[in-house]
């Protein structure tokens, strides 16, 4: 009989993964409140012209990766597939425009996108999001960036370095587009069939292309940098002064670009040592025009995503330690009715003054009872059998030790409390 798999795309976090996503997410509420960004948390799903327009109808995301689905009012619906957009839909919304600028937040969840799986990459993933609109200053930059740097130094992550691009304005980058549509036409046959069509609808794009046929060609194409307006050219290198000022190591690449229309200005990605070919463990940059497209004022803004699962998948090929998830430290054993009833009892009296406990299920003999305290990793074995139920006793067996030591029913609790911290 053929059973149920999870979804390709998607996986399933067992018990012994579950201290990675822990001491992850604890950082990174740590990290975010020490530099002041404080949480938000967005539908998983909005209406889908909010990523067709603040995405860009153009990109990989809306073209081809989103799950959009009409609801039973027949609207047009999406789950999320990155938060920007919402965040900033949000700002918008709720008027936070009157708040103390930059408006500095983060959110941490689930986005879906239906891309070829591939390692620490999944259709459903989780996302850690920072956001600070409503700056222009490049400081602002500098302090995302920052974020996601401290982070990964705090996970134990090893070579961590900026790659760094400025990709322009709407005022500059119009006339860098036609030298570079020029250039490619001088190339067409050379070309993959998905930068063909790039070409003509987001050239910006083609600097992004993975095919290996492409890849001199964009080795010799056109540098954005060399076309900057004056205003991008002091923004990008009052940045990079104050990354040289923090002795934060960046590589600049004229191929980086990033996958979504929004951006601005600065772009960025940090890599880490151990995950191969794909090096980028978050990306982000400035995204100064999003607002006026999701109809609000111009408003600047400057964040970056990384998702869960590469972090995770990074941590393990480092050999990066977490600590082990908290687990119950006492396991009662008990043999015959009224053993069983007390044992219940005794359970919930140790639980409730927060010990941790477990109760042997089932009429199972003492030595099998006991093999599964051995298994479970318990300090002390809880023994209550007829003549310690008659007594109103336990015995206390130390696993580590094996010794055995009676202890009145009353006092187990302050017994284990001061053996057990």
């Amino acid at each position: 009989m053929a059973f149920y798999r999870a979804p390709r795309g998607t996986q399933d976090i067992l018990p012994e993964d579950q201290p990675y996503w822990h001491h992850i997410q604890e950082r990174i509420h740590g990290v975010a409140q020490l530099y002041g960004y404080r949480q938000l948390d967005t539908p998983i799903f909005e209406d889908t012209a909010l990523f067709e327009q603040g995405v860009g109808e153009t990109t990989d995301i809306v073209e081809k990766e989103m799950y959009s689905f009409l609801d039973k009012g027949k609207n047009p619906i999406t789950l999320r597939p990155e938060f920007t957009a919402g965040v900033v839909r949000a700002y918008l919304e709720h008027g936070m425009h009157v708040r103390p600028q930059p408006v500095k937040v983060y959110s941490l969840g689930p986005c879906f996108r239906y891309e070829r799986p591939q390692a620490g990459r999944y259709r459903q993933h989780t996302q850690f999001n920072v956001e600070a609109i409503g700056e222009q200053d490049p400081a602002a930059d500098l302090e995302v960036m920052s974020v996601a740097w401290h982070l990964y130094e705090d996970l134990g992550f090893k070579e961590l370095s900026f790659q760094l691009n400025s990709i322009g304005c709407p005022k500059c980058r119009p006339d860098f587009l036609k030298v570079l549509v020029e250039y490619y036409r001088g190339h067409i046959d050379d070309i993959c069939d998905d930068c063909r069509r790039r070409l003509e609808r987001n050239p910006l794009r083609l600097l992004d292309c993975k095919a290996e046929s492409c890849q001199p060609i964009i080795d010799a194409a056109p540098n954005m940098r060399e076309h900057l307006c004056d205003e991008c050219a002091e923004h990008f290198q009052t940045l990079l002064g104050y990354l040289d000022s923090l002795g934060r190591p960046y590589t600049l690449s004229h191929r980086l670009v990033r996958g979504l229309d929004y951006y601005t200005k600065t772009v960025f990605e940090v890599w880490a040592e151990g995950i191969g070919a794909q090096n980028a463990v978050c990306g982000g940059g400035r995204y100064d025009g999003l607002a006026e497209v999701l109809g609000g004022p111009p408003t600047p803004g400057v964040g970056f995503a990384s998702g869960l699962e590469r972090v995770v998948l990074t941590m393990k090929q480092q050999g990066v330690q977490v600590p082990t998830l908290p687990s119950p430290q006492v396991l009662i054993a008990h043999l015959g009715e009224q053993a069983k009833l007390m044992g219940v009892k005794l359970a919930s009296d140790l639980r409730a003054a927060g010990i941790g406990a477990l109760i042997s299920f089932g009429k199972r003999s003492l030595k099998s009872q006991l093999r599964q305290a051995n298994r479970q990793g318990v300090a002390f074995a809880l023994i209550i059998g007829e003549r310690e139920a008659e007594a109103g006793r336990v015995a206390v067996r130390d696993m580590a030790q094996g010794e055995q030591h009676p202890v009145a029913l009353e006092d187990v609790t302050t017994w284990l409390s001061q053996r057990l911290g």
